[in-house]
């Protein structure tokens, strides 16, 4: 059973990310840090994978995240090699991105996303021995990375490799998650988690107030703010937040909204950024600044547009790579699967009633083709069943099950 909470969360931040692209508004980053609640919720999600499948877990979670950016590669590497960028063996690093894979002048900005995919990629692989770790000193795991960060950002560790330095930002995040997972937040006193919450936010903030960042306060400036800054906002969600959220299914549309974005993450997260990158020059042409409020809603609008229509195109590779049967559009209710229930005994000569999911209508007699599978030709008592004399049979009479 989905939580409908996380679902509602990662379809929050999923758009935050994308309405942030386009518009630039530092703001929203400080509204609702989207990357380190994504990264929190896949730690989550991720702690849970390798309680039930082991360190098999890691080729599982592989398998789901790579075709969708193979996908993007197979359009844009060709396009990028057309344009002046150089063959190289680095170019494989699109298959796997362990590090940043090369890209020319448009590329690296269109593609700039993927540094998204490469530190997921570092943090499943370190989550069998982190989760080693966590199980048996919870506390110390979880404030290593914002130690790590502190250090670094306080020129303590000049030359922290960039790999290291990501593992400060978000890493803290994706233990978070583990401690959701585990049910350690959820377990946190007010006492306890409120202080903690109030402690790490003033941190924070204070930093981020001292240390502006070349576009004022954006987290994404200020790692060592965006980490304390986020952590408490983590703790408070998935800490504070309710166990489920039926609620969002009450409103059927809302619901599959969710459920869509949710099942196309990867696909919407991929392809947002080239159509920001595409649609810039309506700044130019049009006048479309970003002081222009229904400039920014249409080009929000069109950059969502063009993002539904390539995820019809090719989100179902998401589909293919967990396994599930493809689907141009998530989310349809199915039906539920017909049950066939056996004959309650009766008396000799009484007609048996079938429930089987057949084309026909309530009460409508059996005709003369040959009986399906689960009916019953002939009259049921409570051992056996006996044929009843012609002159007295009566036709079966064959109940459709509600779908």
């Amino acid at each position: 059973m989905r939580n409908r909470y996380l679902d509602l969360l990662r379809f929050l931040a999923i758009v935050r990310v994308v309405v942030y692209h386009v518009t630039g508004w530092a703001t929203l980053t400080l509204v609702f840090p989207a990357m380190s609640v994504m990264f929190a919720l896949a730690g989550s999600l991720m702690a849970a994978s390798l309680h039930r499948w082991g360190p098999g877990a890691v080729v599982r979670r592989l398998r789901r995240l790579l075709p969708s950016l193979w996908v993007l590669a197979a359009v844009f590497v060709p396009a990028m090699l057309l344009t002046g960028l150089p063959l190289s063996p680095r170019v494989l690093l699109w298959l796997f991105p362990i590090a940043d894979p090369p890209a020319n002048g448009w590329g690296a900005i269109a593609l700039s996303v993927i540094w998204y995919l490469r530190d997921y990629l570092w943090f499943v692989l370190a989550s069998p021995v982190a989760l080693w770790l966590f199980r048996r000193a919870p506390v110390p795991t979880l404030i290593a990375p914002y130690a790590l960060l502190a250090a670094a950002e306080l020129g303590l560790l000049p030359a922290l490799p960039v790999a290291l330095h990501q593992f400060g930002l978000y890493f803290g995040a994706w233990l978070l998650g583990f401690a959701h997972q585990a049910g350690m937040l959820r377990r946190l006193t007010h006492r306890v988690l409120v202080p903690v919450a109030l402690a790490l936010a003033s941190a924070g903030a204070a930093w981020i107030v001292t240390h502006p960042g070349p576009r004022g306060y954006d987290l994404n400036d200020n790692p060592l703010g965006n980490a304390l800054w986020s952590a408490a906002f983590v703790l408070v969600l998935l800490g504070r937040g309710p166990a489920s959220a039926p609620w969002v299914d009450l409103s059927a549309a809302f619901g599959r909204v969710v459920t869509v974005f949710n099942r196309r993450a990867l696909t919407v997260y991929l392809w947002h950024m080239p159509f920001v990158v595409a649609l810039t020059p309506l700044v130019d042409v049009v006048g479309w600044s970003h002081q222009d409020p229904l400039g920014l809603a249409i080009r929000v609008a069109l950059v969502f547009a063009l993002v539904a229509l390539v995820t019809a195109l090719v989100g179902w590779v998401e589909d293919v790579a967990a396994r599930r049967p493809p689907e141009l559009v998530p989310g349809r209710a199915r039906p539920a699967p017909a049950t066939v229930r056996p004959p309650a005994a009766g008396r000799v000569g009484e007609p048996a009633t079938v429930h089987a999911s057949a084309a026909g209508r309530v009460g409508e007699p059996a005709t003369g083709r040959p009986a399906a599978a689960g009916t019953v030709d002939g009259p049921v008592t409570g051992r056996a069943a006996v044929p009843a004399p012609r002159a007295v049979r009566e036709p079966e009479t064959v109940e459709i099950s509600a779908g």
